[in-house]
């Protein structure tokens, strides 16, 4: 996926990152921007619990990115991430998180990223539910996945982020 992909190729580089992890769920197009949790979940008649924020943020120490996908419920303690880390993080900005994943916020999917992201955490609440909703690359493009198949799929590790 280079630098320059258009909206129109980033939810089919997701489906095809779906695909290949073979995960059976279809990227689906909604008529409404889902930018906010609130959004996605009023569009699509969800729990707001049930949409996934996919969060970009390096550490402090390296600059490596953090992708902490969140339950669309909660705010990220991002003291819970540094516990995990043993070190610092800070909140990426829209430049590092475009260069990293190849997509812009408010629509960064949790997989299919330009670059490899090896340090994933997984909000514990989205666990409460069997299925959850993703952001597919656009602001108005998603995904239905089990909640085990986003942890099996990302490798992330599942924490309390309160």
């Amino acid at each position: 996926m280079d630098q320059n992909q258009t909206s129109a190729q980033s939810a089919p580089s997701v489906q095809k990152a779906l695909e290949k992890h073979g995960v059976d769920c279809a990227v689906i197009e909604l008529p409404g921007s889902v930018r906010t949790a609130s959004d996605a979940a009023a569009e699509i008649g969800c729990d707001i619990g049930q949409i996934v924020k996919s969060l970009i943020y390096k550490t402090q120490s390296t600059g490596q990115p953090v992708l902490v996908l969140v339950s669309g419920l909660n705010r990220l303690n991002e003291r819970s991430v540094e516990h995990q880390l043993g070190g610092e993080v800070t909140k990426a900005n829209a430049d590092f998180a475009r260069d990293f994943t190849g997509f812009a916020i408010g629509g960064i999917p949790p997989v299919g990223h330009k670059k490899s992201i090896k340090l994933i955490f997984i909000d514990k609440a989205l666990m409460e539910f069997d299925n959850v909703w993703a952001a597919a690359g656009t602001p108005n493009t998603v995904f239905n996945i089990k909640s085990t198949d986003l942890v099996a799929m990302t490798n992330g590790t599942v924490i309390s982020i309160k």
